[in-house]
């Protein structure tokens, strides 16, 4: 496993969440997972972070994607290897 400083804020319900874990999982990484409330309008500390209330989002030390499962996979396999 690689150790990441990545937290992937998610919902256990969210296809684009899944294929973000399973990229992860491909690339074995080590992530913290935050699950997010699943109203929008409970999703405060999203909103405070990354300016929107969608999932999946990402931090990586300073690094912050939201709500594109595409860019966060990109990130992860060139921030980490390309194997996912």
């Amino acid at each position: 496993m690689t150790d990441t400083d990545i937290v992937l804020y998610q919902t256990d319900w969210c296809p684009y969440c899944t294929r973000v874990r399973d990229a992860f999982d491909r690339l074995n990484l080590r992530y913290r997972v935050v699950n997010v409330p699943d109203e929008h309008a409970k999703r405060a500390e999203l909103r405070r972070l990354f300016g929107a209330t969608g999932v999946p989002s990402i931090t990586d030390g300073e690094v912050k994607i939201a709500d594109d499962d595409d860019a966060i996979i990109e990130y992860a396999r060139e921030r980490y290897g390309k194997s996912a």
